[in-house]
């Protein structure tokens, strides 16, 4: 490993002098498209998601490759002028305010319109989104005509995008930038078919602007040292070695969960339990040991009556046990230490479910008490035992890696004999180097993991030896970063077409948050990728993947807050019934929404307005929709009077904008203006003077404080912009 050490630590301190530019802050098109396109969409006959992301895989903010469309890019637009439409409208609402002499908030704008329009679309986009969501004229100064709005932001938009398509300013991204801790995940899935818990092996990526993959290009010792040990846990678990000894495992349920009810994922006709989706290392025999959950006295809950509690293995039964209540005036510590089995299971992914069976229960109890829930002892006792942690021990008595889908992914070939085996290692390494590096690997990119194979195999063999050099990729900085490098003769910020290899991790990284797969790769190494009419059929292909959830579960989970959703715990004495199987509803609904306008390219609109949401009997009766019963959320056509469908009227949303123990204007109104309209109100001005004791007493209902909060001169121009918006989703 300490070759795998140098090299990282070799990477680390020549990644400037191997020509990662400056990152440049130059404002593109692709800004304007990317923070405000729910803004714009209204002028918009159609906006789909499929169109949206072809057009920001081409001008991302990224250096692109020289050639005729560098030449092109770098010459002058044609002299452009601001539209008449837009001069008559600045001259009748604007220049009392913003001209030369008042120059308001420093814009003047006589001076803007004597300009050169290509010199100034900083400041004219500026005026764009203000325009846009009517902030300007402010409120009490008169307001033109719906009419004469749209025809000046039109106008302004048109030619803006006219001088961006002319001369496009991509701007500049790092182009030195470690993989996330979910894009690390997801590379080992696809590189090894290998389902990893990254989250138990690396720490949190640090997120800045809301996104954890802006600020990921740097690598500290104590991180190196974490994906050093992640590599070689990884590469043993994929070749198949288990250390000696049985190895422990322990999955723990959220304390927050109701078991009283089925759960999605679980066996139908059981209730409560957890679901894991396991690698075995090898054939043989492994023990399930259950824990249950226990109350303040440290005795497990509600178990008065005997339960049975199930254990499967890919749906099949392995275990039937009885939980009975301890006889009385004896402990209950027995009864966590006769719930286990040992069972038989081959090498590979399983999937082990332990929930209790079902009981017969009554409807019309369940209509009377539509939000009965009980889970813990913060108020009301379970209806009976659940469970609290699960530990997978084993193998006992190993028989072998078996044949999983990681060996078989691994092993592209195998030697005949011992004169084969380092040609079959290289053979190997060279095929997971290409995947791993995302593209044609040299001789350079092999020195180390064969290095290393063969330590490996002078210790333990062949297999032994690939598991050495595997590690050493999975720690290489080919793979742990995405690597981009300016061509030759490229002058400082110059425009230039990235490669095709660069697009093809681009694509992938921002689809699948993974690796690119050897048909894009393919496609990238024969240079046609680029080619407008290949890249939207990848676009499609790829969208129609099942790894294109991650476009859902990593972009839109962080775009919209949804990730916020884990840490909400509203203040439980005032909502006595939320638990997680509500959280995890309004997640899902939210993320299958999403889901539905991407696959089915539908017009962005409908993140806003829906006839349709997705819900299951707890979602549907925390809304009070009827005639909906089971765990899974699945698609409904909701009423024309119903307050639901959009994204602005979805718990999921209303809830990450709100506080533990009342709803926030403040807080929904400034996430629609920054994550909807791209418009972000400023911050707080300083020296803002705090409020007296009885301005924001609790007394006061939330719009009277926000009233007196307003009276205040500094406060004033950011609220009154942010609370109308958010008053208007108290509704909900």
């Amino acid at each position: 490993m300490g070759e795998m050490r140098a090299e990282m630590m070799r990477m680390r301190g020549t990644r400037r002098a191997s020509g990662a530019p400056v990152v440049s802050t130059a404002r593109t098109s692709t800004d304007r498209a990317g923070g405000g396109v729910l803004a714009r969409c209204g002028m918009l006959r159609r906006v789909t998601p499929l169109a949206a992301m072809v057009s920001l895989l081409i001008w991302l903010p990224l250096p692109c490759a020289p050639g005729q469309e560098a030449e092109q890019a770098s010459r002058e637009p044609a002299r452009a002028i601001v539209p008449a439409v837009v001069r008559s409208f600045v001259a009748a609402h604007c220049l009392d305010c913003h001209d030369r002499d008042s120059k308001t908030a420093g814009l003047a704008l006589d001076d803007l319109l004597a300009a050169e329009l290509p010199d100034a679309t900083v400041l004219w986009e500026k005026v764009v989104r203000k325009l846009a969501t009517r902030q300007m004229p402010p409120k009490d100064a008169p307001k033109p005509d719906e009419r004469s709005y749209q025809a000046t932001v039109a106008a302004l938009t048109g030619v803006l995008d006219r001088l961006a398509a002319e001369r496009p300013r991509p701007g500049r991204t790092e182009t030195f930038r470690r993989l996330t801790r979910t894009e690390y995940q997801n590379a080992i899935r696809d590189l090894l078919a290998l389902q990893i818990d990254a989250a138990a092996l690396l720490p949190a990526d640090e997120a800045s602007h809301g996104f954890d993959n802006i600020t990921v290009s740097d690598l500290s010792p104590t991180l190196l040292n974490r994906y050093v040990a992640a590599a070689q846990k990884i590469a043993r678990l994929a070749v198949g070695r288990v250390p000696e000894g049985p190895l422990v495992e322990t999955f723990r349920v959220r304390a927050d969960i109701t078991q009283d009810v089925h759960l999605e994922g679980l066996p139908i006709g059981t209730r409560g339990g957890l679901r894991i989706d396991y690698h075995f290392p090898q054939d043989g025999q492994y023990e399930v040991q259950v824990h249950l959950m226990r109350d303040r006295n440290d005795e497990i809950e509600s178990l008065r009556e005997p339960h049975e509690l199930e254990i499967a293995v890919d749906r099949q039964r392995v275990a039937l046990l009885t939980v009975r209540p301890p006889p009385r005036g004896t402990s209950d510590r027995l009864v966590d230490a006769n719930l286990k089995a040992r069972f038989a299971v081959a090498a590979g992914p399983h999937t082990v479910t332990v929930a209790f069976l079902k009981s017969s229960s009554s409807l019309l109890e369940t209509m009377r008490q539509p939000l009965n829930v009980h889970f813990n002892f913060y108020r009301h006792p379970r209806l009976g035992p659940a469970v609290f942690q699960v530990a997978l021990v084993g193998p006992y008595e190993p028989q072998g890696p078996g044949d999983t889908p990681s060996r078989r992914r691994i092993f592209v070939c195998r030697p005949s004999g011992p004169q084969d085996e380092l040609a079959c290692a290289r053979q190997i390494l060279s095929t997971l180097a290409r995947r791993a590096y995302r593209r044609p690997v040299t001789e350079d990119d092999l020195a180390v993991p064969l290095s290393l194979y063969q330590q490996g195999h002078a210790q333990g063999g062949f297999e032994a030896g690939i598991e050495a050099g595997l590690a050493a990729i999975l720690v290489s900085p080919h793979f742990l970063f995405r690597i981009e490098r300016d061509p030759e003769g490229v002058a400082a910020g110059q425009a230039y077409r990235i490669s095709d290899l660069e697009l093809a991790s681009r694509l992938s990284f921002f689809l699948w948050s993974s690796l690119p797969d050897d048909e894009l790769l393919e496609l990238a190494e024969a240079g046609t990728l680029s080619r407008p009419e290949v890249l939207t059929a990848q676009v499609r292909r790829m969208l129609a993947d099942p790894r294109s959830r991650s476009l859902v579960t990593n972009f839109a989970g962080q775009w919209l807050h949804l990730r916020n959703l884990d840490s909400l715990v509203p203040d439980m004495r005032l909502y006595p019934d939320f638990d997680d199987n509500l959280r995890q509803a309004l997640r899902r609904e939210t993320e299958l929404c999403f889901e539905e306008i991407i696959r089915e390219d539908h017009s962005v609109l409908r993140l806003i307005r829906s006839e349709a949401t997705y819900l299951n009997e707890r979602l549907a009766k925390h809304y009070g929709i009827p005639h909906i019963y089971g765990s899974r959320l699945r698609r409904v056509v909701l009423d024309e009077t119903s307050q639901r469908g959009g994204l602005l009227r979805q718990g999921s949303i209303l809830a990450v904008t709100s506080y533990a123990t009342r709803t926030s204007p403040v807080l929904r109104g400034q996430w629609v203006l920054k994550n909807l309209m791209g418009t972000p109100p400023p911050p707080p001005p300083p020296n803002v003077p705090a409020l007296e004791e009885n301005v924001v007493a609790a007394s006061l209902p939330v719009r009277e404080r926000l009233a007196q909060h307003r009276r205040h001169a500094a406060c004033a121009a950011c609220h009154e912009i942010i609370d109308p918006v958010g008053f208007a989703l108290e509704h909900y």
